[in-house]
C-alpha cells in the first residue's frame, strides 16, 4: 500500500530499512541512494511550490482557488522493489531511477473538472517542464470506474554541480473523484485486489454517481458565473 503524506511531514519508517531493501553495501551506494531521494524530494517541493503560487495567483486575479488541496508522496522502498520485480528487473538504484516513473507523486485535488484541464495546460506550458506522457482517465475511465488525469513530467533540480531532470507523476482530480478513489482503494486493499463481483459492480455504480455529481456541480457553477456577469456583480467563488 502506498503511503501518501504531507510534503513536510514524516513517515514512521526507519530510514535504515530502505538500504536493506536494495542490498546497499558500499558507502558510495549509500550516497547514491541518499542523493536519489534528495532529488525526488526536491522535485516534489518544486512542483508543490509552483502549484501553490498558481493557486495564489488565481485568488489574486480571479478571486478563485482552482486547487482545493495538494498531497505529495515518495513511493516506499517496498513498493519500488515489488514493481521492479514485477517488471523483471533487479532491485538496484539505477533500475529504480530508470524504470520506475512514479517514485515522486503529486496529487492535485480540484473543485471542478474544468479546473483539471486548466491546471494541466498551465503545467504543460511551463518551458522547463517536459511532459513525457498523459493518461486521461476522465474522458476514458478505467473499467473499475476510476477517473483522474495523470501526467508524467520531468522537472529540473539544480544541484551544486549539475542539473538533474527528475520524473514526477502528477494526478489531477476533483474532490468527488478523490473521495471515490480513496474508498475504492481501501476496499480493494482489504480484499487484496480480489473483491467480490457484487462489490465491484457497486463501486462502478458509485463511480457513475460521482461523475453525475461532478457534471451537475460544474453546470451549477457555470450558471452562477453567468448570472453574476449578467448582474454586473462579482462572483462569490471559494
Amino acid at each position: 500500500m502506498e503511503l501518501w503524506y504531507n510534503l513536510y511531514g514524516k513517515t514512521d519508517r526507519d530510514e535504515n530499512e530502505v538500504d536493506m531493501e536494495f542490498a546497499v553495501e558500499k558507502e558510495d551506494q549509500v550516497d547514491s541512494w541518499q542523493e536519489a531521494m534528495l532529488v525526488y524530494h526536491a522535485a516534489l517541493k518544486q512542483i508543490n511550490t509552483r502549484l501553490e503560487i498558481l493557486n495564489d495567483e488565481f485568488q489574486h486575479v480571479h478571486r478563485y482557488n482552482p486547487i482545493e488541496h495538494i498531497k505529495s508522496r515518495i513511493k516506499t522502498s517496498e513498493s519500488i522493489v515489488k514493481k521492479l520485480k514485477r517488471y523483471g528487473y533487479e532491485s538496484t538504484i539505477e533500475n529504480m531511477v530508470k524504470y520506475i516513473n512514479d517514485i515522486a507523486g503529486i496529487r492535485v485535488i480540484c473543485s471542478f473538472t474544468s479546473d483539471i484541464y486548466r491546471i494541466a495546460d498551465i503545467l504543460r506550458s511551463q518551458n522547463d517542464i517536459r511532459v513525457i506522457s498523459v493518461k486521461d482517465y476522465i474522458r476514458h475511465p478505467k473499467e473499475s470506474g476510476y477517473k483522474s488525469y495523470h501526467m508524467l513530467i520531468t522537472v529540473p533540480v539544480f544541484l551544486s554541480d549539475r542539473i538533474v531532470d527528475v520524473k514526477v507523476e502528477v494526478q489531477i482530480r476533483t474532490v468527488a473523484m478523490d473521495f471515490w478513489a480513496s474508498l475504492e482503494h481501501k476496499i480493494n486493499y482489504k480484499f487484496e485486489g480480489k473483491a467480490p463481483e457484487h462489490i465491484r459492480m457497486e463501486l462502478v455504480e458509485c463511480a457513475k454517481m460521482v461523475s453525475r455529481l461532478d457534471d451537475r456541480m460544474l453546470a451549477l457553477n457555470e450558471e452562477v458565473l453567468h448570472l453574476s456577469e449578467e448582474s454586473g456583480g462579482e462572483p462569490a467563488k471559494e
